[in-house]
């Protein structure tokens, strides 16, 4: 098992957050576009953990959507249920939604109802803000055994931890970001979060750094867990 993340509290929300969350509000509603497969050598998958939030989540759509970027996100069901329109714009965005456990515990020190819990009660928050039945699970700090795994499977959930950490959570440059995202090979994922204000402001060149290496954002599909081409049974931003 990698190294996993140790994740501060959520980042307070400062003046210059909102401002950039108000900018990120004007931007037009149209779908995601995403780049043609025509022009695609390989796909990865971008995901961001720990929303979402009145704060962060319309700063980074408008961010991935003004790029041509889909992308995954990791849901926490305490705030699936205290943002539901967030999750909802998620959706319409044509994002990816997945299960990140209901308050983010260490789950691999929790009993297994505990866990059920855990899982469970995200995929109805998840479900019932209108951001569809999850098929993907990214534990918490990356850590997993035995026991949440049949807890994941139950839930006909798919493991999906990363490839690449971006280090955003440990106050990663933007220029760190970027590089980590040059790592990439096809299929894999990279983590990120919604919050860091250095992974906001490196999207723009991520798009170009994929382009440049003709990879480009994928789903990650729930059979394998690496990351695909966008279509099928799978998509649809749910």
């Amino acid at each position: 098992m990698r190294n996993s993340p140790r994740l501060p509290l959520r980042a307070p929300v400062t003046a210059l957050a909102v401002a950039v969350t108000a900018v990120a509000s004007t931007v037009t509603a149209a779908g995601a576009t995403t780049p043609r497969a025509a022009g695609c050598a390989g796909y990865v998958g971008l995901t961001f953990d720990d929303g979402p939030s009145n704060a962060h989540t319309p700063a980074l759509l408008g961010a991935l959507r003004q790029n041509g970027l889909r992308a995954t996100m990791f849901n926490e069901g305490q705030y699936a249920a205290a943002y539901p329109a967030q999750v909802r714009a998620e959706a319409d965005a044509g994002m990816w939604i997945g299960n990140h456990s209901y308050t983010h515990p260490h789950l691999t020190q929790l009993g297994q109802a505990q866990m059920d819990s855990e899982v469970s009660r995200t995929q109805q928050a998840i479900a019932a803000a209108g951001g569809g039945t999850p098929r993907l699970f990214r534990p918490p700090y990356g850590e997993t055994n035995g026991t949440l795994q049949a807890v994941e499977a139950k839930y006909g959930l798919r493991q999906v931890v990363w490839d690449v950490d971006s280090q955003d959570w440990n106050g990663a440059s933007t220029d760190a970001i970027v590089q980590a995202v040059a790592r990439l090979a096809n299929g894999q994922v990279i983590l990120m979060h919604e919050w860091p204000a250095n992974t906001l402001a490196a999207i723009p060149r991520i798009a170009q750094v994929l382009a440049s290496r003709g990879l480009c954002a994928g789903m990650i599909s729930p059979r394998t867990g690496r990351a695909v081409a966008p279509g099928g049974a799978f998509d649809g931003g749910r």
